[in-house]
């Protein structure tokens, strides 16, 4: 998926945050996620539709 496909405007990504520790995200576009900075926490949100699944039970751990 292109960064256009994905379309998450630099104002959300400047304040989106893992709701499970609150670090910023890094973006994956070829998986579509939000990938949580933290190495503690290490979950992945998925974006679908351009819409990104901020639920911690829909994450998936990339540790």
């Amino acid at each position: 998926m292109s960064e256009q496909q994905m379309d998450l405007s630099p104002e959300f990504l400047a304040i989106a945050a893992c709701p499970a520790c609150h670090a910023k995200f890094a973006v994956d576009y070829d998986a579509a996620e939000l990938v949580c900075t933290s190495q503690a926490c290490g979950l992945a949100y998925p974006v679908k539709d351009r819409i990104p699944v901020l639920l911690i039970d829909q994450a998936r751990s990339t540790l």
